[in-house]
């Protein structure tokens, strides 16, 4: 399995761009053909978008942010998406007492990773290499590091 962070997730979101000509291209040439993200990215996009419509008062200038989240969704209805169940909160508290120092976002992904024995493809490698036994590749190239 590959679960693919918010990083790649939002390469992808952009289709008509090179990058994620590319990036879809690798993905669809990559033997490993369970291809996801997880729960917590979608709630990552979720905040961003709540927290752009809730900065404007004039709803005309939520419009714009209304219709991105919609599609945002419309976007996530097409994918599969691995959830944090209790095997991966479970990996998260060992992971937390053995006190990694990385943001609660990252290291749930990381526990939905492990849980899953997947491989996470992100561009945060200087984080996620701090977890054991976690297989994690940035698929971008590093001119977009």
């Amino acid at each position: 399995m590959i679960l693919l962070d918010t990083d790649h997730i939002s390469i992808l979101q952009h289709a008509e761009s090179q990058a994620a000509e590319e990036l879809d291209g690798r993905l669809n040439l990559s033997p490993d053909q369970y291809v996801a993200t997880t729960s917590i990215t979608l709630e990552e996009q979720s905040r961003s978008w709540l927290n752009l419509i809730r900065r404007y008062t004039d709803v005309h200038q939520q419009v714009t942010y209304y219709a991105k989240f919609t599609a945002a969704f419309r976007f996530f209805a097409e994918w599969r998406v691995v959830a944090f169940d209790h095997a991966a909160a479970d990996r998260f508290r060992e992971l937390r007492s053995a006190r990694i120092r990385i943001g609660t976002s990252d290291l749930k992904i990381a526990s939905i990773c492990l849980v899953n024995n997947a491989t996470l493809l992100s561009r945060n490698l200087a984080d996620f290499i701090q977890i054991p036994e976690l297989r994690v590749e940035n698929w971008l190239g590093p001119e977009r590091q």
